[in-house]
């Protein structure tokens, strides 16, 4: 069974506003699938439908086989969300609010401090844990909020935006957090984030979406794949023979376009029979941003059209 199942989901609010487009997505265990757009592109509605806040205009989704639509409580009980501006009590003190919600979650009040504790700790937030939350700054709020995510051993986490106001320490604590989350324990994490650098860092399966669309989703293998059928590769010799179609770049720098991997020991083997020195040997794979970049900027020409 799936952790996420979406089949045809779709949202349109009551202005018309059409904000998500029938999606149908299916995410596994221990996945970190990273949900890529810009503002606006539907992946706060799309989340909202999964957590039961909204109900879908068309189609379903699921969460461990629960329709979040007609039976939240439960799937509250297996999520835990994390949003962009941490939302919790100022007047409480950091302790005093993981307390609270663990609580709420159905905790008990011991096993609630206990997990606390545990999770201040790894947050790097113990010093802090007697203070009110009015005296945080907005990265100790960021991690309070994945604190309070994670009380109840949620197998689902949905986080939009996890590091921002975070600094690179804090951030790197809590990419390795989620990183073991997910490999150790098994919790599927679904990721809302406009950073395309970031996300290919610590994702394992993207969707990308604007304007309520889906363009294309996969591994960053898949991907560049379905994308971009050709790869570049870069090499730097004395030269190489005219037949082999490659372009100069510059000084001893040649570029040709190969659909595999495979076709590199072939062609070097080539160079080198026919008299050539090899310096240095680049295949340039497209990053995430290219892939986004260009699949937008498609819709956009064949809109034009």
């Amino acid at each position: 069974m799936y952790t996420i199942t979406t089949r045809q989901l779709a949202k349109t609010y009551s202005n018309g506003k059409e904000a998500l487009k029938p999606l149908s997505l299916s995410l596994n265990t221990g996945e970190v699938f990273g949900f890529l757009g810009p503002n606006g592109a539907g992946k706060t509605t799309t989340v909202k439908l999964l957590t039961g806040v909204l109900i879908p205009s068309g189609g379903c989704c699921e969460i461990m086989g629960i329709n979040p639509s007609t039976q939240p409580e439960k799937a509250h009980s297996l999520s835990g969300i994390v949003t962009e501006h941490a939302q919790m009590y100022d007047n409480l003190t950091g302790m005093e609010n993981l307390i609270f919600y663990a609580c709420a979650f159905g905790l008990e009040k011991k096993a609630g401090k206990t997990r606390a504790e545990a999770l201040l700790k790894e947050l790097a937030l113990t010093e802090a844990k007697d203070q009110k939350l009015a005296t945080y700054s907005t990265g100790m709020r960021q991690r309070l909020s994945l604190a309070r995510a994670l009380l109840h051993c949620p197998k689902v986490l949905f986080l939009d935006e996890p590091t921002s106001g975070l600094d690179p320490e804090s951030a790197q604590n809590v990419n390795l957090m989620i990183h073991n989350l997910a490999c150790e324990q098994g919790v599927t994490v679904f990721l809302c984030t406009h950073q395309l650098r970031y996300a290919q860092q610590i994702c394992t399966r993207y969707g990308l979406i604007e304007q309520g669309t889906l363009l294309a989703s996969g591994t960053l293998k898949e991907l560049q794949d379905q994308v971009f059928p050709y790869k570049s590769l870069r090499i730097c010799a004395s030269s190489v023979p005219e037949n082999l179609n490659f372009q100069e770049r510059g000084h001893c720098e040649f570029e040709t376009q190969i659909h595999k991997k495979e076709e590199i020991p072939d062609l070097v083997r080539k160079i080198v029979e026919s008299g050539g020195n090899i310096f240095s040997v680049n295949l340039i794979e497209p990053s995430l941003e290219d892939i986004y970049f260009s699949l937008t900027t498609g819709r956009k020409e064949d809109a034009t059209l």
